[in-house]
């Protein structure tokens, strides 16, 4: 048997050992139950999770990618600040740990743009059409130029703008 042969059949036997091996994991990694101790926010968005009464106390590990805010009735809001994974631990009045679960802060969700301009990035939100949104990572002028005219905007909404001042 030559050395061609040889390595045809060394390549085939593998080739039908990996399909064997995808059509029996398959059906089981596809249906595998989601972490219970894991909860899976968009950056930008938040998602309400239920847990035990008695809650006192709530610690985050990394503020910077998720913040956890406690509401009435053991609900808490889960908000992604940034992309990575971090967890949160409750307590209650006597320091008893009750929950601890982790974070995992995943991309936005919605239809984005990325425009590059040498190493300046600027992201657009494309539903329908595409306006300004501010990502991390976004150029420095970008992001600040954005969230300026954002936060004025927000002032004069709120009537903390100030009147408009008459010129002399």
């Amino acid at each position: 048997m030559s050395f061609q042969s040889q390595r045809i059949r060394a390549v085939t036997r593998i080739g039908f050992i990996s399909m064997a091996a995808a059509m029996l994991l398959g059906p089981a990694l596809a249906t595998a139950a989601p972490d219970p101790d894991r909860i899976a926010v968009n950056v930008d968005q938040a998602k309400l999770v239920r847990l035990p009464g008695g809650i006192a106390t709530i610690v985050v590990g990394n503020p910077l990618i998720a913040d956890v805010t406690l509401q009435n009735g053991g609900v808490v809001v889960v908000t992604g600040k940034g992309y990575g994974a971090t967890n949160f631990i409750a307590l209650d009045r006597s320091g008893q740990v009750l929950v601890d679960r982790q974070i995992q802060v995943e991309g936005p969700s919605d239809q984005l743009v990325t425009v590059y301009r040498g190493i300046d990035r600027e992201t657009y939100s494309c539903m329908p059409v595409c306006q300004r949104r501010v990502t991390l990572g976004d150029g420095d002028a970008y992001f600040k130029t954005t969230m300026e005219q954002a936060g004025t905007l927000n002032n004069q909404a709120s009537g903390s703008g100030g009147a408009a001042k008459p010129q002399n």
